[in-house]
């Protein structure tokens, strides 16, 4: 069996249970994850995942 992930959707799963934790860090966490995919769209790497 092959579990395949990719960066994106964990990034999201992360960022929502910390917001869940700490709505007071919405801001800083969206900001942090918009950087984040926009630095992976920009250097090519939008396919990344884990294998």
């Amino acid at each position: 069996m092959t579990l395949t992930l990719s960066i994106g959707p964990v990034l999201s799963l992360i960022a929502g249970i910390i917001i869940l934790a700490f709505p007071k860090l919405l801001n800083y966490i969206v900001a942090i994850y918009l950087i984040i995919i926009g630095i992976l769209g920009i250097l090519g790497f939008s396919n990344i995942g884990f294998r």
